[in-house]
């Protein structure tokens, strides 16, 4: 980046821009976000506050360049930024809630649903995606960017603020990880080594 002062864009150009570079990829960043969080709220949650980073710091987006790539460092920059201060605040319990369920007709039978669980379920299919999840969440975004997202390995240097020899290297382990994770899966598909 150079060190020549930014355009101000007036307003009908900042929306312009807004509308025809960013808003194409909402669906790409929803899916990122959501296997970044796991949660439908979290990730609408993360897509919207990385849309009004866009748009607050338009004049720093380069016209002509990655749109995608440069929404989606943002995405993960605010995913990163939103895990550490989650990590860093107490469990909250809904005593409430605890209460009125054992208080409940219902208190013999045993809950199991997992709302994760069932929501990607039909998405990849669950063997592939309790593998992928299982991932640390380093392995898990490369896996992402590149083998569902189509980065290449410079725009996800890029994304995620690392050297390409470390995308590359995160890559190689984070398939290798995957692969011996799926390998029971696979056997009982009919795969031999």
């Amino acid at each position: 980046m150079s060190n020549l002062p930014r355009k101000k864009y007036p307003k009908k150009e900042k929306e312009l821009i807004f509308e025809s570079e960013f808003l194409p990829h909402v669906d790409s960043m929803y899916n990122f976000a959501y296997r970044l969080t796991f949660d439908e709220d979290d990730s609408k949650d993360l897509v919207q506050d990385t849309f009004l980073k866009a748009y607050r710091f338009i004049e720093s987006f380069e016209q002509g360049t990655n749109a995608k790539a440069w929404l989606f460092r943002i995405l993960k920059n605010s995913f990163i930024n939103d895990f550490r201060k989650k990590s860093k605040q107490p469990s909250k319990v809904d005593y409430q809630e605890v209460e009125a369920v054992y208080n409940s007709d219902e208190v013999d039978e045993v809950i199991t649903t997992d709302l994760r669980v069932e929501t990607v379920q039909d998405m990849i299919g669950d063997e592939i995606s309790n593998a992928l999840n299982a991932l640390e969440v380093d392995f898990r975004t490369v896996i992402i960017l590149c083998d569902l997202e189509g980065f290449k390995y410079d725009e996800m240097a890029k994304i995620l603020d690392i050297p390409i020899g470390t995308v590359r290297s995160r890559l190689h382990r984070a398939r290798n990880l995957l692969k011996d994770r799926l390998q029971g899966y696979a056997l009982t598909r009919g795969y031999r080594k």
